[in-house]
């Protein structure tokens, strides 16, 4: 609802001050949405706001108190045009009446923002600016009282949403036709507001324009207030324009990649010539192409000017640098200062495969890995190889593993699979008692499935994710056959939904398990350790395990671990803000026997910032059975 621009015959002087402020009034009638009030009506009982309750930074030519229902009088009190007009100098008596005169119709136009059309506003004034003392100083500042009563609420009484073109005898679109029905939010017995308006308006819009009809639409729309009745009738029209269907698909930009790759990328996401077009669908190709990690940018588009029934699907490209190198340094509170070494050859020269090569050094561990990839194939798969010199340091033992793996993976946001063979070998040695355990080797079949559905990668708040492992191996030394499984589950629900400031619960469980005749043959690095961020806080990373007569733990055959979170956003001035604080317990076990088992507990308090790349915890832990406070740093969220 724009506001009407206003004719005024004033003088040059007093015009020139408005004129000044209307910039700053659009500005306030653009954010009505962020800063909207609650509107549930509210008592009689009315509170009054007085601008200069705080000290003023500059010279005040009038003061200004307004009488009305919290939490409107602070809000019409931030957003009224003499609130702005406050501290211009030179401001006069004459220039003063004349504002009064318009300032009923400027509070009128905020209120009607809020669904508040029959209000009732006395101004009045007291005092005088060009007043003086007997020094012949200036006066105490004029007082402006201003008392308001917003009236009743005008609410929705009907609403039309009527549909033109093809969309309105489309069979196929039946459901779509149903679906903007349904969907339509401001509906009967709704407190109507201008922001709740605009909304339902571009809602409407955004669901027929993302299928089927990219050229829809808005030819009318009317909100017919009733002030008298406190009744809005809404009427809203939608020109859906032709039905729209894939054709073939145009890339522009590649150089380096066949154009192979970059069609199985796009396909990936259902984008088929002769399909009904579908916003979705290119969006997933479009991000489908950003994550493969081999271009830097990526935009799918339809080409709306040709053909509806064959619009070519545009794609284009800007490939990434074929060869990168990345330093790192970082530091965590479970492995210390890190330092990273990585390089990455996009196309290695013969093969056309990816090539990376990671040297990682931290407190406690040492990995030198590398990794073959193939381009991607029409089903979505790549081959992969890769191998992994790793040495860790477990309290006072030393493990060394060595590791080679090959097999295919499918990548994705919401679901991975992966498929491979992989060699193990690894020995454990005490340096201090000079002590070496026979190594011990396996070759082992894996599958691995990983299914994501969080509302945000980087930051969720509900959702949940669920990833299973499951293999098969045979030791080399002895011949014992083994089997192993592995799954975690990690959700976000909601807690507290009632409450005015919503909270979630954060859960986490994680099993595993080998089955061996002789566990003690199976490699250390297909056993299981616990403890640190991720893990059980308020232990060592990698230090709950199965206990050594000589000191230290061993990795184990069995795997138990769960933790509850509590994370309530904060809250500062009325606004949740990026930071919340976390109450949990974690609570996991290692062992070779069932009976064995023994939880290790530990509990804390945490602090969380929503940061761009992922939130920022730092969390304080109590091992129960350590006895002692940890603190435990990450940056990210990963899953």
């Amino acid at each position: 609802m724009p506001r009407p621009p206003r004719v005024s015959r004033w003088p040059a002087r007093a015009a020139a001050l408005l004129l000044a402020s209307l910039a700053g009034a659009g500005s306030a009638w653009a954010q009505q949405a962020a800063d909207a009030p609650d509107t549930t009506p509210r008592s009689d009982s009315g509170t009054s706001s007085t601008a200069s309750d705080a000290p003023p930074a500059t010279r005040q030519s009038f003061r200004i108190e307004l009488i009305a229902p919290a939490p409107l009088d602070a809000w019409l009190l931030r957003h009224a045009e003499l609130e702005r007009l406050r501290t211009l100098p030179d401001l006069g008596d004459t220039e003063l009446e004349r504002l009064l005169l318009t300032a009923p119709a400027d509070l009128r136009q905020l209120l009607a923002s809020q669904g508040y059309f029959s209000p009732r506003i006395t101004v009045e004034r007291t005092g005088s600016i060009d007043a003086r003392d007997a020094t012949g100083a200036t006066a105490a500042p004029a007082l402006v009282r201003i008392e308001v009563e917003p009236g009743p609420l005008t609410q929705v009484a009907d609403w039309q949403l009527l549909l033109t073109g093809p969309v309105r005898d489309d069979p196929a679109a039946a459901e779509q036709r149903a679906a903007l029905q349904q969907g339509w939010k401001l509906t009967e017995g709704r407190v109507f507001t201008q922001q709740d308006w605009d909304d339902a308006k571009q809602a409407a819009l955004r669901a027929l324009s993302r299928l089927r009809y990219p050229e829809a639409r808005i030819t009318h729309s009317l909100a017919d207030i009733d002030p008298d009745r406190h009744q809005a009738h809404l009427r809203l029209e939608l020109d859906s324009g032709p039905a729209y269907r894939f054709g073939p698909l145009q890339v522009q930009g590649s150089e380096r990649y066949e154009p192979e790759t970059i069609h199985s990328l796009v396909r990936l996401a259902g984008v088929e010539p002769g399909l009904d077009y579908d916003e979705h669908l290119l969006q997933a190709a479009q991000q489908r192409l950003l994550d493969s990690g081999d271009f830097e940018s990526a935009f799918v588009r339809l080409d709306t000017s040709a053909d509806p029934g064959a619009a070519p699907v545009q794609a284009s490209v800007r490939e990434a640098k074929q060869q990168k190198l990345v330093i790192g340094v970082g530091a965590s509170t479970d492995s210390g200062a890190r330092l990273s070494l990585e390089h990455l050859h996009r196309r290695v020269p013969g093969l056309d495969w990816r090539a990376t090569t990671k040297l990682q050094l931290e407190r406690d561990t040492r990995t030198l890995n590398g990794a073959l990839d193939s381009p991607i194939d029409e089903r979505g798969w790549r081959w992969n190889l890769a191998a992994q010199l790793q040495r860790q340091e477990n309290g006072p033992l030393v493990t060394s593993s060595q590791q080679l793996r090959a097999g295919r993976s499918q990548g994705g946001r919401q679901l991975e699979r992966q498929l491979y063979v992989q060699y193990d070998r690894a020995s454990t040695q005490d340096p201090a008692l000079a002590l070496q355990d026979d190594s011990a080797s396996s070759i082992s079949a894996h599958y691995g499935w990983t299914r994501r559905a969080f509302d945000d990668l980087y930051n969720p708040t509900r959702g949940q994710g669920l990833a299973l492992e499951l293999g098969a191996g045979l030791t080399l030394a002895q011949r014992q056959p083994y089997l192993r499984a592995r799954a975690r589950w990690q959700a976000y629900r909601p807690a507290f939904e009632s409450s005015d400031r919503p909270s979630r619960w954060a859960l986490r469980l994680e099993g595993g398990t080998v089955w061996s005749r002789d566990g003690d043959n199976v490699p250390a690095t297909q056993r299981f350790l616990a403890g640190g961020e991720g893990s059980v806080r308020g232990y060592g990373l990698r230090e709950i395990g199965v206990p050594r007569a000589q000191g230290g733990v061993d990795p184990g055959l069995l795997l138990t671990i769960a933790s509850l979170e509590w994370q309530r956003p904060v809250w500062l001035d009325g606004r949740r803000s990026d930071w919340e604080t976390a109450l949990f317990v974690d609570a996991g076990a290692v062992a070779n026997h069932s009976g064995a088992l023994s939880p290790q507990v530990g509990i804390g308090v945490g602090l969380r910032y929503r940061s761009p790349v992922g939130p920022l915890q730092v969390d304080l832990a109590y091992g129960v059975e350590r006895q002692a406070l940890r603190l435990h740093m990450s940056v990210g969220f990963a899953f």
